[in-house]
């Protein structure tokens, strides 16, 4: 199963010629989930070999508008290009206290109307994750007062056992976010496939008399059969030990995690995308602002074990190579500043349009 990581925007503040808003997306098994939706995202889906019709989840980091303007507009425009006749699942919405008040508003000013419909769900922030002056008492205005479009989601409160909000759990995947610490309640979230069954020793198989065919594939799913003979088979006695299962983390704004269900969340990741907003001459100015530098990254993903740290969310004032103009900063010196903290191991530096692949983890052999 294909598993990939494509940026579209890798821009703090605001969209620019070099870079777009913050927008992520991470696609599997016929899903495609975006995380963050800055101005302009939807032209950046445009650009790219991405279809924003495609998408089943939103994921909303927190509510600075180069995270959040351009929503309202990508699901008009998702709903221009749709068939009212379509039956459409709804799209489900994870964000922030507070999110579901500035899409309701927004879309009801602008008199827009979707032909699918949407659910969102609001993660409720502790105290502790922005300074007190800046924490703000969320209004219910309007909370009955849904729109046809969009159906009431859930309220997730921290499970203080996990230090973790569970958001989605299925056959195959398990997603939670984290909290982390910026000028306003900030979430990174996780994206973690469920092991899977292991391979089905041949040998075994032949040793025990049964037979290829449809018997085979019960045993893969898990079910015990009873062959003619009345030998019973069950699903340990032939599979292999199972595939670990492959791990992204995404983490929004931050100067830094709060609780450790960060740290225990993102243990091992495969891939693991922190901002990097500054260069490390500029930690105060970061950690002014709720920010992060490259050594500040690499020092989180060093304590994860992560296997591949990916910067992104970078100030428009470094600019891609090969578009370092006067007065510019090539952004190469924050993965050298990385990578330095890293001991030398490789670090990526995210670009629009950039596709990482996370490859599936097979370490057996057999059918």
């Amino acid at each position: 199963m294909a598993m990939d990581v494509t940026f579209l925007g890798t821009g703090a503040a605001y969209p620019s010629p070099t870079r777009g808003a913050s927008a992520t997306v991470v696609r599997f098994e016929g899903e495609c989930w975006l995380f963050d939706c800055g101005e302009g995202t939807q032209t950046q889906f445009m650009r790219s070999h991405l279809k924003a019709g495609r998408i089943t989840k939103i994921f909303i980091t927190h509510l600075h508008g180069d995270h959040l303007f351009g929503l309202p507009g990508l699901l008009c425009t998702i709903s221009l290009q749709s068939s009212s006749t379509t039956n459409t699942r709804p799209v489900d919405i994870y964000g922030p206290l507070g999110l579901r008040s500035f899409l309701r508003r927004t879309m009801d000013l602008s008199h827009s109307q979707l032909v699918f419909p949407y659910v969102v769900h609001e993660l409720v922030p502790t105290r502790d994750q922005c300074p007190p002056e800046e924490l703000r008492e969320v209004s219910f205005v309007d909370r009955d007062d849904t729109s046809l479009e969009e159906t009431q989601g859930d309220t997730l409160c921290l499970d203080p056992v996990e230090d973790s909000y569970v958001l989605v759990d299925n056959e195959q995947f398990v997603m939670k976010a984290f909290r982390l610490f910026h000028r306003i309640p900030s979430f990174g979230f996780v994206v973690e496939e469920k092991p899977r069954p292991g391979r089905l020793n041949v040998q075994k198989l032949k040793e025990l008399g049964v037979q290829p065919g449809p018997l085979y594939g019960k045993l893969k799913d898990g079910a015990t059969i009873v062959l003619e003979n009345g030998t019973t088979v069950s699903p340990s006695d032939v599979l292999e030990d199972p595939f670990p299962g492959r791990k992204i983390c995404i983490l929004g704004d931050c100067s830094g995690i709060v609780g450790d269900g960060a740290v225990r969340l993102c243990d091992g990741a495969d891939l693991l995308v922190h901002e990097a907003t500054l260069d490390d001459t500029q930690a105060a100015k970061a950690k002014e602002h709720g920010h992060s530098t490259p050594k500040m990254a690499a020092e989180f993903a060093k304590l994860c074990k992560a296997k591949k740290l990916v910067l992104s969310h970078f100030s428009q004032r470094y600019k891609p190579a090969g578009q370092v103009g006067e007065g510019d900063t090539d952004v190469t010196e924050l993965k050298r500043q990385a990578e330095l903290a890293l001991d030398g191991q490789e670090v990526v530096l995210a670009e629009d349009f950039m596709t990482i692949g996370v490859p599936m983890k097979n370490k057996h052999s057999a059918i």
